[in-house]
């Protein structure tokens, strides 16, 4: 008897830390980790903000794998998402448009480069932003790790937010996160004494720093420093990147966590 009613004793103890472990949710910032209970409760605790990250997926030079957008903005989104406090983190869009393919044109002229169309990239966001707005999100932000299709961003963010109008929900595009990528992240380059034509514009030292602060993996570093200086003809563009390191790239990616939080709650507290 007794042991019959320590097993029962035992078996309501796992039962009841198994209720408690199903009942909370995880510790993530991540959409697409949550059940659709947990998100209904993370929306109800105040969470209204989304950002959508998007990336591309595309050649940058022999040494830097074809994923590096899509990486740095989902490692970028989720640094600022928890500094927010009130923001989770869409999965990333890593379709993006990148050229043509007949014939192609730009980074489509390199292999494992993916392209679509303008149209349907703008779309795809607009879809995405407008699941979100039903669901109850009231900021929907775009952070965009690409320089091609920043017009389109804001094209999208701007369509948004007048067919929500009376809604009190909002699209935007904080233009510091990109400027804090790339002419902000220069300019901390050149006092550094770096050369413009070392920082680069693709794939130079700016590019990589960035990516080596945050997924290290993703440079083929020891073939990089042994490598003869890259050019156009391998997808580098005016830039150098065999002098980059993640200790390099860190203040870059600090300065661009740190300006986008304060623009995005700038602009939402604004409101």
């Amino acid at each position: 008897m007794r042991r019959s009613l320590q097993k029962a004793f035992i078996c309501i103890g796992l039962s009841c830390v198994q209720a408690l472990s199903w009942a909370q949710a995880p510790n993530t910032v991540q959409l697409e980790d949550l059940t659709w209970t947990e998100l209904r409760g993370e929306l109800a605790a105040g969470k209204t903000t989304i950002i959508v990250p998007i990336g591309g997926t595309e050649q940058s030079g022999p040494y830097v794998a074809l994923g590096k957008h899509n990486a740095r903005v989902q490692w970028l989104a989720t640094r600022i998402a928890r500094g927010l406090g009130n923001a989770l983190v869409a999965p990333v869009v890593a379709y993006v448009p990148e050229g043509g393919y007949a014939p192609q044109t730009a980074h489509m002229r390199f292999p494992g480069t993916i392209t679509v169309p303008d149209d349907v990239f703008e779309k795809t966001l607009e879809s995405a932003a407008n699941s979100f707005e039903v669901h109850g999100f009231k900021n929907v932000v775009f952070l965009g790790d690409h320089g091609g299709y920043q017009n389109d961003l804001k094209q999208v963010a701007a369509r948004l937010t007048k067919a929500w109008a009376g809604k009190g929900a909002r699209a935007f595009v904080p233009p510091e996160y990109y400027e804090a990528s790339s002419d902000g992240y220069a300019r901390m380059l050149r006092e550094k004494g770096y050369r413009d034509d070392e920082i680069g514009t693709h794939a130079g030292l700016a590019d990589t720093a960035l990516l080596l602060a945050v997924a290290p993996q993703m440079v083929r570093l020891d073939a990089l420093r042994a490598a003869p200086k890259p050019g156009a003809a391998d997808g580098v563009y005016g830039g150098d990147p065999r002098r980059a390191t993640a200790e390099l790239g860190r203040p870059g990616i600090d300065a661009i966590v740190a300006r986008t939080i304060d623009a995005i709650r700038k602009d939402t507290a604004a409101r």
